[in-house]
C-alpha cells in the first residue's frame, strides 16, 4: 500500500509541474491553432510501450491513409517510464495515452487525476498466472506453499489473492516475492513457482519461441473482473477543446482495426516494417501468436473500442474490495463513450 500510495503522489507531482508548463504556452498554442477548415489537426498518442501486436491498427490506419482521410496528422510516441501515457496526457503534453484501466481507476479514486478514457482496445485481462508445465498448477489452490513471483506492484497481489481465495486456498500459506521485472528469468531459473505480471500475449510466445515450455491461469476463470487490459485516456482539458479531433482519430482507428481483423498478416508486416528495431526489435513468429491471442480480446459486438460502463463499476469494486482504492470515483466523469 504505501508503494501504491508513493507512485501516485509521484505521479502527481510530476502532472502538477507538466501542467504548470502548459499554462505559459497556452496563449501561443491558441494564437497557432487559429486555422482554417483545411489545415490538418495534430494528434500525438503515446503507446503503452514499444510497438508490437496489440499496435498494429494504428499503423494500418497511418499507412493505409485513413487518419489523413480524417484530416488529422498522428505522431507516435514511446514511454521512458511506465507512467508516462497517463502523465503526459493528464497533463496536455500529449494528446492521448494508452494505459491500463486498473490503473486508470486508482490514478482518479487516489489522487483525482484529471483524465478521461475514451477508449477500450483490449478488453480482457492480459495479465496471467504463469507457469512451468514441468511444475504444473492444475487449478490457483494449487498455488499454497509456493512461491509466486511479481513486479512489486498491488494489482498482482490482489489479483493472486482473488484467485486463490476463488478457488478454496488460502492466500496467506503462499509466498509473494518481488522479483521486479525479471518475471521470466525468475520463472525458467525456478526461484519462483509461478509467475503474476506477465502478459499472456508477449511473454508467454516469448518463452515458448526460446523453447520453454509454460502454461497459464485465466484470472478471470476465478473471481477476477475482465477488465479492460488496455484504454486509450486523454485530459479533462483536451477533452474539451478537441472532441471531434479525437473522435475523427478512433474513426480512422476502427478502420484499422478492421483491416487487421480482415488481413492479420498484412497488419502484421505493417507492423514490422514500423518497429523500433534498436531498442525492442520485433519476431515475426511471436508477434503472429500474439495477434492471434489478441484479435478475440479486442472486438466488441458494439464496435471496436467501445466502453461499457459496467466493466469501470464491477473493476472499480473489485480494486475497493482489495484495498486499492478507498472509494469507488464518479464513473460517468470518468468515461466517454464514442459512437463507432
Amino acid at each position: 500500500m504505501r508503494s501504491k500510495m508513493m507512485l501516485f503522489s509521484l505521479m502527481l507531482i510530476t502532472i502538477l509541474m507538466l501542467v504548470a508548463c502548459n499554462e505559459d504556452e497556452t496563449e501561443s498554442k491558441d494564437a497557432r491553432e487559429s486555422t482554417t477548415n483545411d489545415e490538418k489537426e495534430t494528434v500525438s498518442i503515446m503507446l503503452d510501450w514499444y510497438p508490437n501486436a496489440v499496435h498494429s491498427y494504428l499503423y494500418v490506419a497511418q499507412e493505409k491513409g485513413y487518419f489523413e482521410e480524417e484530416n488529422i496528422v498522428v505522431t507516435f510516441q514511446f514511454p521512458a517510464n511506465p507512467t508516462d501515457p497517463l502523465t503526459l496526457a493528464a497533463s496536455g503534453k500529449v494528446t492521448m495515452g494508452l494505459y491500463y484501466q486498473p490503473d486508470v481507476i486508482m490514478a482518479k479514486a487516489n489522487e483525482d487525476i484529471p483524465i478521461k478514457a475514451v477508449a477500450a482496445v483490449v478488453r480482457e485481462p492480459l495479465n496471467h498466472v504463469v507457469y512451468r508445465e514441468d511444475n504444473p498448477i492444475h487449478s490457483p489452490k494449487e498455488l499454497v506453499d509456493k512461491k509466486v513471483g511479481y513486479p512489486g506492484i498491488p494489482i498482482n497481489e490482489a489479483l493472486v489473492k482473488t484467485i486463490v481465495e476463488h478457488d478454496g486456498g488460502n492466500y496467506d500459506e503462499l509466498e509473494m516475492i518481488n522479483v521486479e521485472f525479471e518475471l521470466g528469468s525468475s520463472l525458467i531459473s525456478e526461484q519462483v513457482d509461478a509467475v503474476s505480471g506477465m502478459f499472456v500475449n508477449h511473454e508467454v510466445p516469448l518463452l515458448r519461441s526460446q523453447g520453454y515450455e509454460v502454461d497459464y491461469i485465466n484470472p478471470v476463470d476465478y473471481g477476477v473482473p475482465s477488465y479492460y487490459e488496455v484504454v486509450a485516456v486523454t485530459s479533462d482539458e483536451t477533452w474539451e477543446n478537441n472532441q471531434e479531433t479525437i473522435k475523427a482519430f478512433w474513426r480512422a482507428a476502427r478502420k484499422g482495426f478492421d483491416d487487421m481483423i480482415d488481413n492479420p498478416e498484412e497488419a502484421l508486416d505493417i507492423l514490422l516494417s514500423n518497429q523500433d528495431e534498436a531498442n525492442f526489435p520485433l519476431d515475426k513468429e511471436v508477434e503472429t501468436e500474439s495477434m492471434n491471442i489478441l484479435l478475440p480480446k479486442m472486438k466488441s459486438e458494439a464496435g471496436f473500442a467501445n466502453q461499457e460502463k459496467e466493466s469501470w463499476e464491477v473493476t472499480a469494486k473489485w480494486l475497493k474490495e482489495y484495498g486499492l482504492i478507498d472509494e469507488v470515483p464518479n464513473i460517468d466523469d470518468l468515461i466517454i463513450s464514442i459512437e463507432p
